[in-house]
């Protein structure tokens, strides 16, 4: 049984979240705020309902949300459960964020259905991930579809990601992709063997705004440290993703040769002058 006192706050949308909107209506019926945000949706968006809830002595569950409101907005300590797992959160032995709700509703075992399986799989690992818990070529490749398609990933973007791929070069261990959509996800899916794609070892896509990593976790790690602020997640350490928005025009050339040559080669020396590391 859900905890009566638990009221949930949805973060940015797409297929795990979704699914967990599902498990919620089901299980703790209008005990959730979903305001479907983006992806990177921050605690603010929900201010006034969250100190609603802390006032009400409820107990707010934070779902993939930044928390960005001041340190004395509310006690923490004391008032909020946080599910994630991005960021310091990631991890191949760290629960996933549905996983982590179906736990807090308290649901049995046999609850956790193949479906559910595939979408924390994914969530975790990518469509690696899902092959690693026995899927076929054709459930991965649903699964990334309607996960696209939640995100709000267009016929558009899906068009630009197959011209994007055609024009793909290597930077040395690095496949090199720029694009004019403002979303990886399409070009990241087609590429991956497993679903037919030309396969990659390790992946860096350009967008306008925006640039995103796909790889093993040793240069997950190295963008990471290289680039404070930024995001990461996936099954690490073993592999992951990583992204961060982009700078202006006058520092965004160097930023991209800085990404490539930490990508391009394993031996990339990143950090500032206090922190450099041999990786």
């Amino acid at each position: 049984m859900a905890e009566p006192s638990d009221f949930y706050f949805l973060g940015g949308r797409d297929l795990e979240m979704a699914e967990i909107a599902k498990l919620l209506a089901e299980h703790a019926p209008g005990r959730v705020h979903d305001k479907q945000l983006a992806w990177g949706a921050r605690l603010s968006a929900y201010r006034a309902e969250l100190m609603r809830a802390v006032a009400a002595g409820e107990t707010p569950v934070l779902v993939e949300l930044e928390d960005d409101l001041p340190p004395d907005a509310f006690d923490r300590a004391c008032s909020v459960v946080v599910i994630d797992h991005h960021g310091s959160r990631a991890g191949q032995d760290r629960p996933t964020s549905i996983e982590q709700v179906f736990v807090r509703l308290g649901l049995p075992a046999k609850a956790w259905t193949r479906r559910l399986a595939l979408v924390a799989a994914n969530d975790r690992g990518h469509i690696a991930g899902m092959r690693e818990i026995g899927a076929s070529r054709e459930e991965m490749t649903a699964i990334r579809a309607e996960d696209r398609a939640t995100q709000g990933v267009s016929a558009t973007d899906e068009v630009e990601a197959v011209r994007a791929m055609a024009s793909r070069r290597m930077r040395g261990r690095a496949a090199w992709v720029e694009t004019t959509s403002n979303t990886s996800s399409a070009i990241a899916d087609r590429m991956h063997a497993d679903v037919g794609g030309p396969g990659y070892e390790r992946l860096i896509v350009v967008m306008p705004g925006k640039v995103a990593a796909f790889g093993d976790g040793t240069m997950i790690e190295a963008l990471r440290l290289a680039f404070p602020g930024s995001y990461w997640g996936g099954d690490l350490p073993r592999a992951g993703f990583w992204g961060m928005d982009l700078p202006g025009k006058a520092e965004r050339q160097q930023t991209l040769e800085r990404i490539a040559g930490i990508a391009g080669d394993e031996h990339a020396i990143v950090g500032d002058s206090n922190r450099r590391r041999q990786l």
